[in-house]
């Protein structure tokens, strides 16, 4: 049998199975997206261990080190922050919410109080884009290397 008229028999066939293992894909509705948490994951337990007048050691045993602080006027702020995100196969990230866990201390190095922040206690900033122009000529890496040597 020549070989044209096999392929011409095979070809339906591989185009199914190439279209079946294409769909397969798509079978469960969540197979593009999955949800996973980045930061700091803020177990309900511990938060309720927090209270006014507690170390700052007692605090790290029960919370762990904290990823970001902040010390203003004798007064320390430790901050844990928890990010849910939905995750797509073509790597788009949407945050689903956003939890801030902030512990205040008073100059002793003593809880004074805690807070619970969610992404609708934040603000939205936006970045400044306009370039502040300089003296001279705005060059290229290129050119500077090629200005450098005379070209």
């Amino acid at each position: 049998m020549p070989l044209s008229v096999v392929s011409g028999r095979l070809a339906p066939i591989a185009a199914a199975a190439m279209l079946a293992v294409a769909l397969a894909g798509c079978t469960a509705s969540n197979s593009l997206v999955t949800q996973r948490t980045q930061g700091y994951e803020i177990p309900e337990s511990a938060l309720a261990q927090i209270r006014p007048g507690q170390s700052q050691d007692l605090v790290r045993t029960v919370l762990g080190t904290p990823p970001l602080t902040n010390e203003f006027g004798g007064q320390t702020a430790w901050y844990y922050v928890e990010t849910k995100l939905n995750t797509t196969a073509f790597g788009l990230n949407t945050i689903r919410s956003r939890t801030v866990l902030a512990v205040y201390f008073d100059e002793r190095g003593r809880v004074r109080e805690r807070a619970v922040y969610g992404l609708e206690d934040g603000v939205v900033i936006n970045m400044e884009t306009r370039r502040t122009p300089s003296f001279g000529e705005d060059r290229t890496f290129i050119q500077s290397i090629l200005g450098s040597i005379g070209l």
